[in-house]
């Protein structure tokens, strides 16, 4: 459980023109505060999700309390499954989010560092755009902890698809949120991050699978007695190309790397979050040239998805993508983890540390191609 970040007592600094003085007194949340919760993030960030914390520098500057918040709170979810001794246990840990997102918003913020700089974020997002950005957030946030809620016992995906669609309703959805807070309202913006997004959780599953089927660490209590063990070992490849090339989960927890098809089943996903990426980098190319994207966007018209129509033209698309594109710089890093992945003849187990990404952000950056 994270350090909650030390109160700060006495009168209230002056809030700045841009937050409304009645928000602060009913939230008391001081600039102190939100310094020392914003640190705690970036450390959080620097040490749990070194990608993140390179790319962040490249977000928009409306955004990145946004973007620091939200990423911390996702190492949060993510570890839950490794870290508490029962599903029951991790639900009530994914209450406590939910409650605290629905406080934040509600502008009475726990003591907690995440939900301090989310509520930030949320503030500055109101004053600068008004409540309808800052509710699509909300959408996008309590959804995201839902699809956690739903994956929290690690089980594998019933198919490449059904990955996908967690793929889109964890790692997509926090980019749509990063373009939320900026804000940024853009059905070329959305379609590229679906993309994106869906590269990045099935490149997350595929990091995942040495940790995950790895066997699982004892809990201790405090007298020393053995309390059980956090998890059981597990395999989140899709079911479905399990089957096609013929591999066992018992297989993979008995014999790691040297079980029969592994390599095979990992290509197959890998070359789907390889695809999302192609096709990320070809709607770039034909919408800078004035061109549509090439194929329809599948989430157009559902909740949250709905666009004026300046939002929609191709003219758009260029304006968009140049003020946008650190939040594109996702697919840069998954892109440098599918390749040493490659090069690790698609074992997992063998994937190598990355010393390219920072230059491969800035090489991205410089000609602003993915």
């Amino acid at each position: 459980m994270y350090q909650s970040v030390r109160s700060v007592s006495g009168s209230l600094r002056r809030a700045s023109s841009s937050c409304s003085s009645r928000e602060f007194r009913r939230s008391i949340v001081t600039d102190t505060e939100v310094d020392q919760a914003r640190n705690y993030c970036v450390k959080q960030l620097r040490h749990g999700d070194y990608e993140a914390y390179l790319i962040r520098q490249f977000i928009p500057r409306s955004a990145q309390d946004a973007y620091d918040a939200l990423r911390t709170l996702n190492l949060e979810l993510a570890r839950l499954p490794e870290t508490v001794s029962s599903p029951t246990i991790g639900r009530f840990r994914i209450q406590f989010w939910r409650d605290t997102i629905n406080n934040v918003f509600a502008g009475k913020p726990p003591r907690e560092p995440i939900s301090i700089l989310l509520y930030k974020a949320v503030t500055d997002l109101k004053a600068r755009a008004g409540s309808c950005s800052s509710n699509s957030l909300k959408f996008w946030l309590l959804r995201f902890v839902t699809t956690r809620e739903r994956h929290m016992e690690n089980r594998p995906f019933t198919s490449l698809s059904s990955l996908e669609d967690y793929a889109e309703n964890t790692y997509a959805t926090l980019m749509y949120m990063t373009l939320a807070a900026m804000p940024l309202q853009s059905v070329h913006m959305d379609h590229l991050a679906s993309h994106i997004g869906k590269a990045c959780g099935i490149v997350a599953t595929l990091r995942g699978i040495p940790v995950l089927a790895a066997p699982s660490q004892p809990i201790q209590g405090p007298s020393g007695a053995n309390l059980g063990t956090t998890r059981s070992p597990a395999l989140l490849l899709p079911l479905d190309v399990m089957a096609e090339v013929g591999l066992k989960e018992e297989d993979v927890f008995r014999m790691g790397p040297n079980a029969e098809g592994l390599q095979d089943a990992v290509f197959q996903v890998a070359t789907r979050a390889n695809d999302h990426l192609i096709t990320a980098r070809e709607m770039i190319k034909t919408l800078r040239a004035g061109e549509g994207p090439g194929h329809d966007y599948e989430h157009e018209g559902e909740v949250e998805h709905a666009y004026p129509a300046a939002a929609r033209t191709p003219e758009a698309a260029e304006g968009d993508i140049r003020r946008g594109f650190g939040v594109l710089l996702e697919a840069v890093a998954a892109e440098d983890y599918l390749k040493r992945l490659e090069g690790a003849n698609f074992d997992p187990f063998r994937v190598k540390a990355s010393w390219k990404l920072p230059w491969g952000l800035w090489r991205a950056l410089k000609g602003h191609q993915i």
